[in-house]
């Protein structure tokens, strides 16, 4: 027989372990697909969305004295991209969720989107991979290094891109550039302007009217390099095919009884101005000390 005061120790086998809280992981928000011409392909249009692209006449110069017999021809092509689906399904017993805290329940209701929500967005990163390099590995982005890739956009000879040009990028290169905006901090007065500014709050200024938009899921290379991206809104299409679309299947049989969730979602990426009016920026993505 125990003697002494009752405490916590003495009554273990009488506490219930209780969850007061719970969380996801937390992910990167769907950058790419709010920075790109987004559409919808119709329902009962066929399986691919089309854009037609006229190429420029030309004009010339006459006198009073000219007969034009020099008639300028109409000339069409066309861009086509086709949706491809994606889906993730999950399964959870009716143990499973008789038994988990409610507050579990309710983080693991939303990962299944969140997922899909990543992968558009890394998607869309591999769609704009194609672009045309620029940069160097091992070496510290510099934001003439965006403001060259903006002006090589939108002052193109071929066909100029249009704005709005956006920059996308991981955090590690985001770094570089509030680093040599704020090189001379400590060595000379700081008045109020963009230095100040970016010293406060992070890099949040347009470069050359190039909006900055961070990106953690970006990936970096053993170098350590990662792919940045400059491109006009319009030098992407996001075309989505079917609404997402979330359906449920009774498993009686598995595991006691449980219920199978599908989530479908069908999307492409797809490139305009012939690969003028995007542009990749290699650069150096060591971890900030």
């Amino acid at each position: 027989m125990a003697v002494g005061d009752t405490t916590t120790t003495q009554l273990a086998d009488s506490l219930n372990t209780i969850v007061a809280s719970a969380r996801a992981t937390r992910e990167y928000g769907g950058v790419v697909p709010q920075l790109v011409d987004a559409t919808t392909l119709d329902t009962g249009s066929g399986t691919s969305w089309k854009e037609i692209l006229f190429a420029q006449l030309n004009a010339m110069a006459i006198t009073e004295q000219t007969r034009n017999d020099n008639p300028q021809a109409y000339v069409d092509s066309a861009i086509t991209i086709t949706p491809q689906m994606v889906q993730i399904s999950t399964f959870i017993t009716d143990k499973s969720r008789r038994n988990v805290s409610r507050k579990s329940l309710a983080q693991m209701g939303k990962l299944p989107g969140e997922a899909l929500v990543r992968k558009e967005d890394q998607d869309g990163l591999t769609a704009m991979d194609v672009s045309t390099q620029m940069g160097a590995t091992g070496t510290p982005i510099q934001t003439g290094d965006v403001a060259s890739a903006r002006y090589l956009i939108t002052s193109n000879p071929t066909e100029p891109g249009p704005l709005p040009v956006a920059g996308v990028f991981h955090g590690y290169v985001i770094k570089d550039m509030y680093d040599e905006l704020v090189a001379g901090v400590g060595t000379y007065p700081i008045p109020e302007g963009a230095t100040a500014q970016v010293f406060k709050t992070g890099f949040t200024l347009p470069i050359a009217s190039v909006s900055i938009v961070e990106d953690g899921n970006i990936s970096i290379d053993s170098t350590p390099d990662a792919k940045g991206f400059v491109f006009s809104k319009m030098a992407w299409v996001l075309v989505r095919g079917m609404a997402l679309k979330t359906e449920t299947e009774r498993k009686p049989g598995w595991g006691g009884g449980g219920d199978l969730l599908f989530m479908t979602s069908e999307y492409a990426y797809g490139q305009r101005g012939g690969g003028s009016w995007s542009r990749e920026i290699i650069a150096d993505a060591t971890a900030p000390a």
